[in-house]
C-alpha cells in the first residue's frame, strides 16, 4: 500500500501510516511525558502494532526535510463507533503546531468518511488542547481501574 502524502505549508507532511511505522508509533507513546508520574502506569505496557494501524485510519506527521523519517507526531480515527482514539505529538516537537495540523487533518478525514462528529476521551492534562481546537466538553468517563486510575473528559469534535 502506498502510502498517501498531504503536504502543508512549510516542511511538515502528513501521511498515512503503514505497518513498519508500528514500533515507531508505540516509542513516541510509551515514551510521552505527557504521561510521566502517576499516568505512567496508562501506556507503559501500551503497544501500537500493524495489525491496529492496518484497522483504523492512522496518519503521521513528518518533516519533509528529515533524512531520518522522524515522526512528529500521529493520530488515530476509529470510524465505528467515530472516535479520535490517539493523538500523540513528541516531546521535542510540541509547540510547533503539529496537534493542530493532525486535528484539521482529522477532520477533514472524517468528513471524507461522512461522520457528523468525533468523540475523544482526552488524558485530563490535554482537555485545554482539544478545547482550543474546537473540541466540546460532554461528560466524564469514569476511571476504570486498573488500566484507568482516573476520571477523564468526554469531548466531541462536530464535523460540518
Amino acid at each position: 500500500m502506498q502510502p498517501r502524502i498531504t503536504f502543508t505549508p512549510g516542511t511538515t507532511a502528513v501521511r498515512q501510516a503503514v505497518a513498519r511505522d508500528a514500533k515507531r508509533l508505540t516509542r513516541l507513546v510509551r515514551g510521552s511525558r505527557a504521561y510521566e508520574g502517576p499516568w505512567a502506569a496508562m501506556v507503559a505496557g501500551y503497544r501500537v502494532g500493524p495489525d491496529y494501524i492496518e484497522a483504523h485510519r492512522v496518519f503521521v506527521a513528518f518533516d519533509t526535510d528529515d533524512p531520518a523519517n522522524r515522526v512528529l507526531g500521529f493520530y488515530s480515527l476509529v470510524l465505528a463507533p467515530p472516535e479520535l482514539d490517539l493523538l500523540f505529538v513528541a516531546d521535542g516537537s510540541q509547540g510547533r503546531g503539529i496537534g493542530r495540523l493532525l486535528v484539521e487533518h482529522m477532520k477533514s478525514e472524517a468528513r471524507a468518511a461522512g461522520l457528523d462528529r468525533v468523540r475523544v476521551v482526552s488524558h485530563p492534562p490535554a482537555e485545554g488542547f482539544y478545547r482550543s481546537v474546537g473540541a466540546l466538553l460532554t461528560g466524564t468517563v469514569s476511571a476504570n481501574p486498573p488500566a484507568v486510575a482516573w476520571d477523564r473528559p468526554e469531548l466531541e469534535f462536530l464535523i460540518p
